[in-house]
């Protein structure tokens, strides 16, 4: 991993270096061999690739214009997430024809060279995807241009970010895999450029109508890293009469590179940030990150003057379980009740392993009494539920819970701690399977339930 980024930031950081690729750059290309850059940017894009572009930047005439100084104005217009944003006035979308070589090459490199800093000096996928829209803003001037990014369970594409008009209109637009030319180019990781949509069976209207615009054509390119569609890039309303310059389309699909490498990087830092909070077993947040959000939690109630309140949670006699069905179904038992837990929360509520068959869940906001029937519904929820039905295993089995309260029962960490778990050993220690407070003792109704069931 060490020597990846090291190649990587040589290449955007000194294009005009000589590189170790030479010779097999000058086989496939012996004209672009000696334009600077040239040999590193095999080591990235890969051979073919690199040839297309750098072949292209020796080309004696460029059709597409730019207007320089409404480049640099719009360059600041540019948001984060779908928004409407002021559109790009209309501008003739091929390049000056008198536009030195020379100059647009420089402005190609600079591209990479910023792109290749922003991935290298930073993990913030927000600032590595604002300099990719900045470029194809820039560079390509579209009506309209999006990037859709594919919700792996429920496979679908969505809008994470969408510039121009109407834009706010996608917000909760999804696209099936397969449907439209974008979930086309999801299915297949192919490019697809399509002067005319009124001509193309896979275009999807329903979208238009949505947002009230017209789509005439579209260039769509895969996000793909490695063999995997991350998501895709689509250009609105961006093809000129003489068609869409193949030049431009591989830049846009070395921009899409450069996403695709974003988002990747994003996905591994999230999921190390998970692994370091998050339980393997049940996917709730561990006892790590439960001392965490206790601090937080204790601050913000002193700072607003707040209640709330924790509810431990220990499963009676879950070893049997382990003896009887083996340690892998008591595992499956752990999840399920877990996520179970998980789902009768509310959305600011937190729900934790802290260890073995413990559960803890704090309850922003919450006093005492409120806590207390909190606690009840999930006792009883435990106690009727039998689980682990699908595997025809049908395991019934009971809680004891303890719950404790801010301020009114302590003001620290781990006085709030000590009091839930001695409230919960309280119960552990009599008849197990009910309730008990700080300070209260075991809940008569639960109890009476408890001997009642018993």
């Amino acid at each position: 991993m060490a020597r990846w980024p090291r190649l990587y930031h040589d290449w955007v950081a000194r294009l005009f270096a000589r590189g170790l690729y030479s010779g097999r750059f000058a086989d496939l290309c012996p004209d672009c061999a000696d334009f600077p850059g040239g040999r590193r940017a095999v080591s990235v894009l890969g051979d073919r690739r690199a040839v297309d572009i750098f072949r292209g930047s020796k080309a004696a005439s460029l059709r597409r214009g730019e207007q320089g100084q409404e480049g640099k104005n719009a360059k600041g217009q540019v948001q984060l997430r779908v928004e409407e944003v002021k559109q790009f006035p209309a501008v003739e979308r091929r390049r000056n024809p008198a536009l030195p070589s020379e100059q647009r090459e420089k402005g190609e490199v600079a591209i990479f060279q910023e792109l290749g800093k922003a991935l290298t000096s930073s993990l913030q996928l927000d600032q590595v995807l604002r300099t990719i829209m900045e470029k194809i803003d820039e560079f390509l001037r579209p009506d309209n241009w999006s990037l859709l990014l594919l919700d792996e369970e429920k496979q679908e594409l969505y809008f994470e970010l969408a510039v121009g008009k109407a834009s706010q209109a996608l917000k909760d637009v999804r696209i099936k895999i397969g449907q439209g030319i974008a979930g086309w180019v999801a299915q297949h990781g192919e490019t697809v450029v399509v002067p005319d949509t009124t001509k193309d069976t896979r275009f999807f209207s329903q979208v238009d109508e949505k947002t009230k615009t017209e789509t005439q054509s579209i260039v769509a390119v895969p996000v793909r890293f490695r063999d995997t569609c991350l998501g895709v890039i689509e250009l609105i309303n961006c093809i000129g009469p003489e068609g869409f310059d193949p030049r431009d389309l591989k830049l846009l699909e070395a921009l899409s590179d450069f996403a695709a490498i974003a988002l990747e990087n994003a996905r591994h830092v999230k999921r190390i940030h998970d692994l370091t909070i998050k339980d393997d077993c049940t996917s709730l947040y561990n006892a790590r990150h439960m001392s965490y959000i206790l601090e937080t939690e204790i601050y913000r109630s002193q700072r607003y003057n707040y209640e709330f309140s924790i509810v431990f949670i220990d499963l009676d006699h879950f070893k049997l379980v382990n003896d009887t069905h083996g340690h892998l179904v008591g595992s499956r038992l752990l999840a399920e009740i877990g996520n179970a837990l998980k789902g009768h929360c509310r959305l600011i509520d937190f729900a934790f392993r802290y260890g073995g068959d413990e559960f803890v869940i704090l309850l922003p906001q919450t006093s005492k009494d409120n806590a207390l029937n909190v606690a009840r519904r999930l006792h009883q929820l435990i106690r009727e539920a039998t689980w682990l039905s699908p595997e025809g295993l049908n395991v019934k089995i009971t809680a004891s819970v303890g719950v404790a309260s801010y301020p009114m029962d302590s003001r620290t960490k781990q006085g709030l701690l000590h009091l839930a778990d001695e409230a919960m050993y309280l119960v552990k220690n009599t008849n197990r399977d009910s309730v008990a407070a700080a300070n209260i003792g075991i809940l008569p109704d639960t109890a009476t339930t408890a001997e009642s069931a018993g």
